[in-house]
């Protein structure tokens, strides 16, 4: 609990410098905006203006998914943050569009523009304010795993490029004569959209249920292999239900004559590592393992089948019931492939070459490798 509120201040405390950093270069570009009749300042104004109120439903994103479990939400509220980061989505892409609609307007109807000196010293120092803030939200993101604020912080980086885009404008008025205010705000505008798309679609991935990190789940892999007890681990499976609840099951292939109190033992070392390494609630399955002895020969050849059949990625929990003649094994199977037809044929070709035997076979999908 303590760590949690850490880091809730953390990102309460790095949204109030955002907040402060882009209400006042919202202040100075439209002044310099208004003085030089720029329709590509004041636009890039309002962007830092929509910011500072991204910052605001972070903070308020951020109270809400800290708030306790209940028997209503027993895995807590921390999905709030991932909607915090579709609203900051929504925000920018209102803001792109509007400006879209402005420019467009600019372009059509040019205005005469009055850049002066002044005004390329506030968008130079705009630039570098908006780089250090970008810089600042990035790593207080990544710090906190707070998704928002790194959303905040690639909106920064975009809005350097815009006020430079600005500054392009400026400089080919005093330079050439040359009046590309609307062009430039339209450039400003579709780059807002598409950091908008960019934003939206890395918020709606935790929702919608997306793969987590492929270096992540092959950590844990690693992890849970090490124990000396274990012959493989497979069927990691894990759902985020916040940057600080994630919650998941995996198994493992054990030795089939390992005692109920060994697996027990086992499954709580690794239950506890889990949490205490990655922070995550896992459920341990077991798989029997019988690798050698009278079916090792059986097993050979199911992996002699699956080495043949690329649309295998993984075959695993091989298990021989000598009583009831049932064979037991899963099979990973890739998202494009027909995997009942490839499940049967492996299947038939399993029973022409031991008919005495029964197969069980699950088809298991490659959640998190």
């Amino acid at each position: 609990m303590a760590s949690r509120n850490k880091r809730e201040r953390a990102i309460v405390k790095a949204s109030f410098v955002g907040i402060a950093g882009n209400m006042l270069l919202v202040v100075f570009k439209l002044i310099v905006g208004f003085m030089s009749n720029s329709i590509a300042i004041i636009l890039d104004a309002v962007n830092n203006a929509t910011d500072a109120l991204s910052s605001i439903v972070t903070i308020v994103g951020t109270k809400l998914a800290d708030m306790r479990p209940n028997r209503r939400h027993p895995f807590g509220y921390g999905r709030i943050e991932y909607l915090t980061s579709v609203i900051i989505a929504i925000i920018i892409l209102v803001a792109g569009a509007l400006s879209l609609r402005e420019s467009i307007d600019k372009i059509m109807h040019p205005a005469v523009t009055n850049y002066t000196a002044l005004t390329i010293a506030v968008v130079v120092v705009a630039i570098i304010a908006k780089v250090f803030i970008g810089i600042y939200f990035k790593r207080a993101g990544d710090k906190t795993n707070s998704k928002a604020l790194i959303a905040s912080g690639i909106d920064s980086n975009y809005d350097a490029v815009l006020s430079a885009g600005t500054l392009v404008v400026a400089i080919a008025q005093l330079a050439w004569g040359v009046n590309i205010d609307g062009i430039v705000g339209l450039i400003i505008s579709l780059v807002v959209v598409k950091a908008g798309l960019e934003v939206l679609t890395d918020a709606l991935g935790p929702i919608i249920g997306a793969r987590e990190d492929d270096q992540f789940g092959q950590e844990i892999l690693d992890y849970v292999n090490s124990y000396p007890d274990v012959r493989g681990t497979y069927d990691l499976l894990l759902d985020n239900f916040g940057p600080n609840e994630i919650i998941g099951s995996v198994h493992i292939e054990v030795p089939d004559n390992m005692t109920a109190r060994q697996i027990h033992e086992l499954t709580r070392k690794i239950s506890k590592g889990l949490s205490e390494k990655f922070n995550v609630l896992a459920t341990v399955g077991i798989y029997a393992d019988n690798t050698t002895g009278e079916f090792a020969p059986m097993r050979a050849y199911l992996q002699h089948l699956v080495k043949d059949e690329p649309k295998i990625l993984q075959t695993h929990g091989f298990y021989v019931d000598a009583e009831t003649k049932e064979a037991f094994f899963d099979l990973v199977i890739d998202f494009k492939a027909d995997a009942e037809t490839i499940r049967t044929k492996i299947v038939d070709a399993m029973k022409e070459k031991y008919p005495d035997f029964d197969y069980s076979v699950i088809v298991d999908v490659d959640y998190e490798g």
